[in-house]
């Protein structure tokens, strides 16, 4: 069971408009940034994921092979989510669609952010 996230920023005040857009689309707004972090989580609820500098002082690379995907509420969701991170200087890495292709159930988008981390966005039904 999955308790919170941390993603690893190379510049997390950097960070915070590629996931402002791409949470905001999602129902998942910043809850707050201080310290060198910023939180985020479902409007008027905890923050369950948080951007932040490694805690071993090393630089912040994506993890090759790492990928978190977070459920958004609906396809439409989806589509903002995906062009808000893009817009915000994400990199493509599978636009929205059925996974796989014939799929009725899971619709979902792919996207890497500035540091090179890998996410997902993604929902079903």
């Amino acid at each position: 069971m999955l308790g919170y996230v941390t993603i690893g920023a190379r510049d997390v005040e950097a960070a915070l408009p590629f996931y402002d857009a791409v949470f905001g689309a999602i129902g998942a707004p910043r809850a707050f940034f201080e310290g060198g972090w910023a939180g985020y989580g479902p409007a008027g609820g905890d923050a369950n994921t948080f951007i932040c500098p490694p805690f071993d002082g090393q630089q912040a690379r994506g993890g090759n092979g790492v990928m978190i995907a977070f459920l958004a509420p609906d396809k439409a969701s989806v589509d903002a989510a995906h062009a808000a991170g893009l817009a915000q200087g994400g990199t493509d890495e599978g636009a929205p669609g059925p996974r796989p292709p014939e799929s009725t159930s899971f619709y979902g988008a792919y996207l890497r952010d500035q540091t090179g981390n890998k996410i997902c966005v993604f929902s079903k039904g």
